[in-house]
């Protein structure tokens, strides 16, 4: 990635404005490093948790009619995860001790998941294209679609016996 220096950069800024966190990483929405600054802790680890978070977060929001993914925050014993969104293609995840100011945390993350998300959706556009594939050879029709079951309503259900009537039993 050509912008990988810059946003490396933006990453120590970061961490100066937020003296509280203890990592930061930028990773693909599908869970690749690009850049890291996460001493103790598994970069790759936290890049592939944060793309499975960030499906979740993405599918919540959609479900429940909130829009477009934003923001998440994970509040542990210790401290929080936050990731934001970073431009198309990236998040930022912060890791932050317990003591952290969150609407801080909040200010400063959303202000660097932009600058990154700048960054890294430039250097994408840049970025070379491979050449095109040559055109595949045409495969053999697709087998029609298997046919699906409907189901048709039940008819409500009768009581077998009158509500009132008594069961005795002789002995």
């Amino acid at each position: 990635m050509a912008a990988e220096a810059e946003v490396m950069d933006e990453l120590r800024r970061l961490r100066a404005r937020v003296p509280q966190l203890t990592g930061a990483l930028a990773a693909s929405v599908d869970g690749l490093v690009l850049v890291h600054d996460t001493p103790g802790v598994e970069p790759e680890t936290v890049a592939a948790l944060t793309a499975t978070a960030l499906s979740v977060a993405v599918r919540m929001a959609d479900a429940t009619g909130q829009g477009d993914f934003r923001e998440l925050l994970v509040r542990g014993v210790y401290g929080y995860v936050a990731t934001y969104a970073a431009g198309r293609s990236a998040v930022l995840t912060l890791l932050a001790q317990d003591r952290v100011n969150v609407g801080r945390l909040h200010l400063e993350g959303r202000r660097a998941g932009v600058r990154i998300g700048e960054l890294v959706d430039a250097a994408a556009e840049q970025a070379p294209r491979p050449a095109a594939a040559p055109a595949p050879t045409p495969s053999p029709a697709p087998a029609p679609p298997m046919p699906t079951r409907t189901r048709t309503p039940r008819a409500p259900r009768t009581p077998s016996t009158t509500p009132n009537a008594r069961t005795t039993t002789e002995s």
